[in-house]
């Protein structure tokens, strides 16, 4: 392999992120190749990227259909893997540069770590795997030599913005946020929104996961806890705009008062290239920044009354040890419960608050403990929807 070019997996390479990775790659040029893919289960997408990559592995984590994909590549010379041992395979493998995560969930947890341990650069787009084991990211990246780098625009702004000062100036960081969907609607209407309601996002395109969470706005309490654990900052030092326009970014204010903020379309192919051309910049396929057309930016603080998620982002935040890894687990429930149609919008972040207060906080836990701390607010969660269940039909 060619060692001048920079040599890249994508753990989640059929989803948003995964395919606004591949085309900042096709337009990045020859010094940048991607050598391995791995999906949940859209195997027919990941063949297509195998045979037009020429990809050396790629993985499929949901077997069901692990046959169709080995059948599908079985005249390549690509290697299939299976199962959530495969991204963590594919993570740490010796001919890779970067690693870039876009699972969905604490599933990519596993091969965060893993890529972290080799050394790699480790691109983040799944900013649970931050929220639930920050405390364990962190340290092991200083140990090995890693470099963990945010692919999401709040934090990849934040980054951009810090590197107009040194780290000991910065006093605090302020992170933007459209508003979502229900941003001008009243405590009555989001309690009776529906799933095409909670979809119909006003500014970006995204998943269906991250799409909810930011009509909730748990998306921006788990922004909150991994700016904390990213650039080493006190709750204090994290502020939340609502910013409709979502031009601006994120901002950084410094200690003489000089605010720098980073400004572009909402377009999700800027912060994957920094990430993968950092710290240096190219030109890329983006949408350009019209100001001419932009008319105006207006902000205004968040409603916590209304969106009370934003809140539990900064006492996580304030707590630290297991509280990330329970919020993360309770909030994936939950949703997922909601898409399913067996609970209410507003009973997500009701159901999250309740594990928050209901959780054994552990100050200094390690990845198993963590692990059961996620796994056991997915099971409260179920367990007190059942009992909802239960008792209205009685």
């Amino acid at each position: 392999m060619d060692t001048n070019k920079k040599h890249i997996t994508i753990l989640g390479s059929t989803g948003s992120i995964g395919l606004n990775s591949l085309s900042v790659i096709d337009s990045l040029g020859d010094d940048y190749e991607l050598i391995s893919a791995g999906a949940h289960r859209n195997w027919q997408v990941l063949a297509d990227q195998a045979v037009k990559y020429s990809l050396r592995k790629v993985v499929l984590t949901d077997p069901t259909h692990l046959t169709n994909l080995k059948e599908a590549l079985k005249h390549s010379d690509t290697e299939v893997l299976s199962g959530p041992q495969g991204l963590v395979d594919l993570a740490v493998d010796p001919l890779l540069d970067v690693v870039i995560v876009a699972v969905v969930g604490a599933a990519g947890l596993p091969a965060v770590l893993a890529a972290t341990e080799a050394g790699k650069t480790v691109a983040i787009a799944n900013k649970e795997s931050l929220v639930c084991a920050g405390s364990l990211v962190m340290p092991m990246a200083q140990r090995c030599g890693a470099t963990i780098l945010p692919i999401d625009s709040e934090h990849s702004a934040i980054l951009q913005a810090m590197h107009s000062g040194n780290r000991t100036e910065v006093k605090k960081v302020i992170i933007t946020c459209s508003g979502g969907p229900f941003r001008t609607a009243s405590s009555e209407e989001i309690a009776q929104a529906t799933l095409a309601d909670a979809l119909n996002h006003p500014t970006w395109n995204m998943g269906p996961k991250i799409t909810i969470d930011s009509a909730t706005m748990m998306n921006k309490a788990l922004e909150i806890i991994e700016a904390r654990w990213l650039f080493d900052l006190a709750p204090d030092q994290i502020e939340v705009l609502i910013h409709p326009e979502s031009v601006i970014h994120s901002m950084v204010e410094f200690c003489d008062g000089s605010v720098i903020a980073q400004m572009s379309s909402p377009d999700m192919r800027l912060p994957i290239q920094y990430a993968l051309t950092y710290p240096n910049r190219a030109p890329g396929p983006s949408r350009r920044l019209n100001l001419r057309e932009l008319g105006q930016l207006t902000f205004e603080p968040p409603d916590m009354e209304r969106f009370p998620a934003i809140r539990l982002g900064f006492e996580v935040a304030r707590q630290g040890g297991a509280a990330g890894a329970v919020l993360n687990g309770a909030n994936e429930a939950a949703v997922e419960a909601f898409r399913a149609g067996e609970i209410g919008f507003a009973q997500i972040t009701e159901l999250a608050e309740h594990c928050l207060n209901n959780h054994n906080q552990l100050e200094n836990p390690d990845l198993h403990q963590l692990m059961q701390a996620d796994q056991w607010a997915c099971d409260e969660v179920k367990r007190c929807i059942k009992n909802f269940q239960g008792a209205r039909n009685t």
